[in-house]
Protein backbone atom coordinates (compact mmCIF):
# COMPACT_ATOMS: atom_id res chain seq x y z
CA UNK A 1 0.00 0.00 0.00
CA UNK A 2 2.23 3.10 -1.14
CA UNK A 3 1.39 6.54 0.41
CA UNK A 4 0.15 9.30 -2.08
CA UNK A 5 0.49 12.44 -1.90
CA UNK A 6 -3.10 14.30 -2.56
CA UNK A 7 -2.87 17.78 -4.29
CA UNK A 8 -3.76 20.66 -1.96
CA UNK A 9 -7.22 21.25 -3.72
CA UNK A 10 -8.61 17.98 -2.51
CA UNK A 11 -7.61 18.56 0.88
CA UNK A 12 -9.29 21.83 1.02
CA UNK A 13 -12.36 19.90 -0.58
CA UNK A 14 -12.91 18.03 2.35
CA UNK A 15 -12.34 20.00 5.17
CA UNK A 16 -15.39 22.76 3.06
CA UNK A 17 -17.42 19.86 2.37
CA UNK A 18 -16.73 18.61 6.60
CA UNK A 19 -17.80 22.51 7.29
CA UNK A 20 -20.63 22.48 5.67
CA UNK A 21 -22.07 19.37 6.77
CA UNK A 22 -21.59 20.45 10.21
CA UNK A 23 -23.16 23.52 9.87
CA UNK A 24 -26.58 21.67 7.69
CA UNK A 25 -26.52 19.20 10.82
CA UNK A 26 -26.65 21.70 13.43
CA UNK A 27 -29.38 23.49 11.57
CA UNK A 28 -31.08 20.51 11.08
CA UNK A 29 -31.33 19.34 14.19
CA UNK A 30 -33.83 22.33 15.50
CA UNK A 31 -33.04 25.42 17.66
CA UNK A 32 -30.80 25.47 20.61
CA UNK A 33 -31.87 23.51 23.41
CA UNK A 34 -35.90 23.83 22.12
CA UNK A 35 -36.30 20.26 20.13
CA UNK A 36 -35.60 16.99 21.62
CA UNK A 37 -34.79 14.68 18.18
CA UNK A 38 -36.63 12.08 17.82
CA UNK A 39 -35.70 9.07 16.41
CA UNK A 40 -37.34 9.81 12.77
CA UNK A 41 -34.79 12.48 12.62
CA UNK A 42 -31.94 10.59 13.48
CA UNK A 43 -32.76 7.91 11.10
CA UNK A 44 -32.86 10.85 8.19
CA UNK A 45 -29.79 12.71 9.20
CA UNK A 46 -28.03 8.94 9.25
CA UNK A 47 -28.91 8.26 5.74
CA UNK A 48 -27.50 11.88 4.67
CA UNK A 49 -24.66 11.35 6.34
CA UNK A 50 -23.80 7.90 4.51
CA UNK A 51 -25.23 8.97 1.54
CA UNK A 52 -22.29 11.68 1.70
CA UNK A 53 -19.84 9.53 2.49
CA UNK A 54 -20.48 7.13 -0.27
CA UNK A 55 -20.44 10.10 -2.58
CA UNK A 56 -17.06 11.00 -1.64
CA UNK A 57 -16.00 7.49 -1.82
CA UNK A 58 -17.10 7.60 -5.64
CA UNK A 59 -15.16 10.89 -6.12
CA UNK A 60 -12.16 8.68 -4.59
CA UNK A 61 -12.79 5.54 -6.68
CA UNK A 62 -13.03 7.70 -9.66
CA UNK A 63 -9.84 9.85 -9.34
CA UNK A 64 -7.75 7.41 -7.94
CA UNK A 65 -9.43 3.62 -8.82
CA UNK A 66 -11.03 1.28 -7.46
CA UNK A 67 -8.22 0.20 -5.01
CA UNK A 68 -8.15 3.53 -3.13
CA UNK A 69 -12.05 3.40 -2.71
CA UNK A 70 -12.67 0.24 -1.50
CA UNK A 71 -9.27 1.77 1.11
CA UNK A 72 -11.94 4.67 2.32
CA UNK A 73 -14.95 2.18 2.56
CA UNK A 74 -13.19 -0.76 4.58
CA UNK A 75 -11.75 2.28 6.72
CA UNK A 76 -15.14 3.73 6.72
CA UNK A 77 -17.00 0.43 8.09
CA UNK A 78 -14.22 -0.32 10.55
CA UNK A 79 -14.26 2.85 12.21
CA UNK A 80 -18.27 2.95 12.34
CA UNK A 81 -18.45 -0.39 13.58
CA UNK A 82 -16.11 0.95 16.29
CA UNK A 83 -18.38 3.81 16.90
CA UNK A 84 -21.12 2.13 17.95
CA UNK A 85 -19.78 1.09 21.31
CA UNK A 86 -18.47 4.56 22.23
CA UNK A 87 -21.97 5.74 21.23
CA UNK A 88 -23.37 3.07 24.32
CA UNK A 89 -21.11 4.99 26.57
CA UNK A 90 -22.35 8.57 25.92
CA UNK A 91 -25.57 6.74 26.74
CA UNK A 92 -24.30 5.80 29.95
CA UNK A 93 -22.73 9.41 30.67
CA UNK A 94 -25.98 11.02 29.91
CA UNK A 95 -27.86 9.30 32.12
CA UNK A 96 -24.94 9.85 34.75
CA UNK A 97 -24.76 13.16 34.43
CA UNK A 98 -28.89 13.53 34.67
CA UNK A 99 -28.90 15.88 30.75
CA UNK A 100 -32.07 15.60 28.81
CA UNK A 101 -32.26 13.91 25.56
CA UNK A 102 -33.18 17.66 24.22
CA UNK A 103 -29.91 18.82 25.46
CA UNK A 104 -27.98 16.31 24.40
CA UNK A 105 -27.82 17.15 20.99
CA UNK A 106 -25.40 20.41 21.68
CA UNK A 107 -22.66 18.45 23.78
CA UNK A 108 -22.64 15.88 21.19
CA UNK A 109 -22.08 18.62 18.03
CA UNK A 110 -19.24 20.16 20.43
CA UNK A 111 -17.61 16.51 21.34
CA UNK A 112 -17.65 15.49 17.66
CA UNK A 113 -16.05 19.04 16.58
CA UNK A 114 -13.07 18.44 19.06
CA UNK A 115 -12.51 14.71 17.94
CA UNK A 116 -12.46 16.14 14.39
CA UNK A 117 -9.42 18.39 15.70
CA UNK A 118 -7.88 15.66 17.49
CA UNK A 119 -8.37 13.14 15.45
CA UNK A 120 -6.99 15.08 12.54
CA UNK A 121 -3.18 15.44 14.77
CA UNK A 122 -3.86 11.97 15.93
CA UNK A 123 -3.72 10.61 12.00
CA UNK A 124 -1.23 12.95 10.58
CA UNK A 125 1.26 11.95 13.30
CA UNK A 126 0.49 8.35 13.01
CA UNK A 127 0.68 8.56 9.37
CA UNK A 128 4.57 9.92 9.96
CA UNK A 129 5.31 7.26 12.26
CA UNK A 130 4.68 4.67 10.18
CA UNK A 131 6.04 6.13 7.27
CA UNK A 132 9.38 6.47 9.31
CA UNK A 133 9.13 3.34 10.97
CA UNK A 134 7.44 0.55 9.27
CA UNK A 135 7.58 -1.56 12.03
CA UNK A 136 5.64 0.27 14.14
CA UNK A 137 2.61 -1.03 12.51
CA UNK A 138 3.41 -4.56 14.39
CA UNK A 139 2.96 -2.89 17.65
CA UNK A 140 -0.32 -1.84 16.60
CA UNK A 141 -1.39 -5.32 15.34
CA UNK A 142 -0.66 -6.63 18.69
CA UNK A 143 -2.16 -4.02 20.33
CA UNK A 144 -5.45 -4.71 18.14
CA UNK A 145 -5.51 -8.23 19.24
CA UNK A 146 -4.93 -7.44 22.48
CA UNK A 147 -7.65 -5.07 22.73
CA UNK A 148 -10.23 -7.49 20.41
CA UNK A 149 -9.73 -10.32 23.16
CA UNK A 150 -10.39 -7.73 25.87
CA UNK A 151 -13.22 -6.32 24.27
CA UNK A 152 -14.87 -10.07 24.74
CA UNK A 153 -14.77 -9.26 28.53
CA UNK A 154 -16.29 -5.85 27.96
CA UNK A 155 -20.07 -5.58 29.47
CA UNK A 156 -22.72 -3.47 27.80
CA UNK A 157 -24.47 -3.22 31.32
CA UNK A 158 -21.39 -1.48 33.11
CA UNK A 159 -21.67 1.49 34.74
CA UNK A 160 -19.95 4.61 34.36
CA UNK A 161 -17.90 6.48 36.82
CA UNK A 162 -16.44 9.58 35.42
CA UNK A 163 -15.65 10.56 39.03
CA UNK A 164 -12.19 9.22 38.26
CA UNK A 165 -11.45 10.87 34.64
CA UNK A 166 -8.44 12.68 35.60
CA UNK A 167 -8.61 15.14 33.22
CA UNK A 168 -12.61 15.84 35.24
CA UNK A 169 -10.05 15.93 38.17
CA UNK A 170 -7.79 18.58 36.84
CA UNK A 171 -10.41 20.63 35.53
CA UNK A 172 -12.34 21.14 39.22
CA UNK A 173 -8.94 22.00 40.55
CA UNK A 174 -8.70 24.82 39.09
CA UNK A 175 -12.00 25.61 38.01
CA UNK A 176 -15.31 25.87 40.17
CA UNK A 177 -18.05 23.63 39.10
CA UNK A 178 -21.99 23.54 39.95
CA UNK A 179 -23.80 20.60 40.29
CA UNK A 180 -27.14 22.11 39.47
CA UNK A 181 -28.29 21.83 35.97
CA UNK A 182 -28.80 25.12 33.66
CA UNK A 183 -30.65 23.36 30.56
CA UNK A 184 -27.54 23.25 27.58
CA UNK A 185 -25.71 26.16 28.77
CA UNK A 186 -21.60 24.98 29.94
CA UNK A 187 -21.19 28.04 31.88
CA UNK A 188 -23.13 29.89 34.26
CA UNK A 189 -22.60 33.07 36.45
CA UNK A 190 -23.30 32.82 40.37
CA UNK A 191 -22.34 35.59 42.11
CA UNK A 192 -20.35 37.41 40.09
CA UNK A 193 -18.01 34.01 39.68
CA UNK A 194 -17.92 31.90 36.69
CA UNK A 195 -19.07 28.04 37.01
CA UNK A 196 -19.02 25.34 34.84
CA UNK A 197 -21.70 23.28 34.65
CA UNK A 198 -22.23 19.35 34.45
CA UNK A 199 -23.29 19.87 30.68
CA UNK A 200 -19.26 20.85 30.29
CA UNK A 201 -18.51 17.98 32.84
CA UNK A 202 -20.45 15.81 30.25
CA UNK A 203 -18.44 17.32 27.59
CA UNK A 204 -14.80 16.77 28.92
CA UNK A 205 -15.77 13.18 29.30
CA UNK A 206 -17.12 12.47 25.77
CA UNK A 207 -14.03 14.21 24.43
CA UNK A 208 -11.62 12.36 26.31
CA UNK A 209 -12.81 8.89 26.44
CA UNK A 210 -13.54 9.85 22.02
CA UNK A 211 -8.94 10.08 22.77
CA UNK A 212 -9.18 6.11 24.59
CA UNK A 213 -11.64 4.96 21.37
CA UNK A 214 -9.24 6.72 18.82
CA UNK A 215 -5.83 4.59 20.05
CA UNK A 216 -8.64 1.52 18.49
CA UNK A 217 -9.78 2.56 15.96
CA UNK A 218 -7.40 5.27 14.15
CA UNK A 219 -4.19 1.53 14.19
CA UNK A 220 -7.59 -0.35 13.21
CA UNK A 221 -7.90 1.77 9.99
CA UNK A 222 -4.28 1.89 8.83
CA UNK A 223 -4.44 -1.68 8.81
CA UNK A 224 -6.44 -1.60 5.24
CA UNK A 225 -4.49 2.17 4.19
CA UNK A 226 -1.22 3.75 5.11
CA UNK A 227 -2.58 6.79 2.56
CA UNK A 228 -2.88 9.54 5.47
CA UNK A 229 -5.64 11.52 3.24
CA UNK A 230 -7.86 8.12 3.19
CA UNK A 231 -7.04 6.97 6.82
CA UNK A 232 -8.15 10.53 7.68
CA UNK A 233 -11.15 11.61 5.47
CA UNK A 234 -12.41 7.80 5.66
CA UNK A 235 -12.05 8.17 9.88
CA UNK A 236 -13.54 11.59 10.12
CA UNK A 237 -16.89 11.01 7.69
CA UNK A 238 -17.25 7.93 9.99
CA UNK A 239 -17.71 10.15 13.27
CA UNK A 240 -19.47 12.99 11.59
CA UNK A 241 -22.58 11.06 11.47
CA UNK A 242 -22.16 10.12 15.12
CA UNK A 243 -24.45 12.59 16.56
CA UNK A 244 -26.91 11.58 13.96
CA UNK A 245 -26.45 7.75 15.18
CA UNK A 246 -26.75 8.06 18.63
CA UNK A 247 -30.15 9.59 18.91
CA UNK A 248 -31.32 6.80 16.40
CA UNK A 249 -29.19 3.54 18.58
CA UNK A 250 -30.32 5.19 21.90
CA UNK A 251 -34.15 4.14 20.90
CA UNK A 252 -33.04 0.66 19.91
CA UNK A 253 -29.81 0.30 22.17
CA UNK A 254 -31.48 -3.09 23.61
CA UNK A 255 -31.24 -4.46 20.10
CA UNK A 256 -26.73 -4.65 20.33
CA UNK A 257 -26.07 -6.90 23.44
CA UNK A 258 -23.83 -8.87 21.66
CA UNK A 259 -22.33 -6.05 19.73
CA UNK A 260 -18.92 -5.74 21.95
CA UNK A 261 -17.97 -9.29 20.76
CA UNK A 262 -18.35 -8.28 17.59
CA UNK A 263 -16.83 -5.34 17.42
CA UNK A 264 -14.01 -7.53 19.44
CA UNK A 265 -13.30 -9.97 16.51
CA UNK A 266 -12.95 -7.03 14.36
CA UNK A 267 -10.03 -5.66 16.07
CA UNK A 268 -8.58 -9.02 16.30
CA UNK A 269 -8.95 -9.46 12.44
CA UNK A 270 -7.36 -6.74 11.66
CA UNK A 271 -4.70 -7.11 14.10
CA UNK A 272 -4.02 -10.84 13.02
CA UNK A 273 -4.04 -9.08 9.24
CA UNK A 274 -1.29 -6.33 10.31
CA UNK A 275 0.91 -8.64 11.86
CA UNK A 276 0.63 -11.25 8.45
CA UNK A 277 1.65 -7.98 6.49
CA UNK A 278 4.66 -6.86 8.56
CA UNK A 279 5.79 -10.27 9.82
CA UNK A 280 5.34 -13.07 6.47
CA UNK A 281 4.57 -10.34 3.81
CA UNK A 282 0.89 -11.65 3.70
CA UNK A 283 -1.28 -9.23 2.35
CA UNK A 284 -5.04 -9.77 2.86
CA UNK A 285 -7.25 -7.94 -0.28
CA UNK A 286 -9.11 -4.90 0.77
CA UNK A 287 -12.23 -6.80 -0.64
CA UNK A 288 -11.67 -9.53 1.53
CA UNK A 289 -10.99 -7.41 4.69
CA UNK A 290 -14.19 -5.20 3.67
CA UNK A 291 -16.18 -8.32 3.18
CA UNK A 292 -15.26 -9.87 6.77
CA UNK A 293 -15.81 -6.60 8.95
CA UNK A 294 -19.50 -6.11 6.81
CA UNK A 295 -20.34 -9.90 7.70
CA UNK A 296 -19.16 -9.99 11.47
CA UNK A 297 -21.25 -6.88 12.35
CA UNK A 298 -24.13 -7.92 10.66
CA UNK A 299 -24.07 -11.34 12.30
CA UNK A 300 -23.62 -9.82 15.42
CA UNK A 301 -26.38 -7.29 14.80
CA UNK A 302 -28.62 -10.24 14.08
CA UNK A 303 -27.42 -12.23 17.00
CA UNK A 304 -28.81 -9.58 19.01
CA UNK A 305 -32.08 -9.08 17.78
CA UNK A 306 -33.05 -12.99 17.67
CA UNK A 307 -31.74 -12.95 21.61
CA UNK A 308 -33.83 -10.26 21.97
CA UNK A 309 -37.53 -11.72 19.85
CA UNK A 310 -36.45 -15.41 22.29
CA UNK A 311 -36.46 -13.42 25.36
CA UNK A 312 -39.76 -11.60 24.93
CA UNK A 313 -41.19 -14.86 24.40
CA UNK A 314 -39.95 -16.76 27.22
CA UNK A 315 -41.72 -14.11 29.24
Amino acid sequence: MEVISMPLWAWILFYVLVILMLLADLKMFGRKGQHEVSVGEALKMTAVWIGVSLIFCAGIWYYEGSGKGMEFLAGYLIEKSLSMDNLFVFLMLFSFFGIQRKYQHEVLFWGIFGALVLRSIFIFAGAAMVQRFEWILGLFGIFLVYTGFKMFSHKGDEEVDPSGNIIVKLFKRFFPVTDQMHEDKFFIKENGKRLATPVFIALLVIETTDVAFAVDSIPAVFSVSRDPFIVLTSNIFAILGLRALYFALAAIAKYFQYLNYGLGIILSFVGVKMLLEVLWGIKVPTTTSLLIIFGVLVLSMLASYAATLYSRRQQ
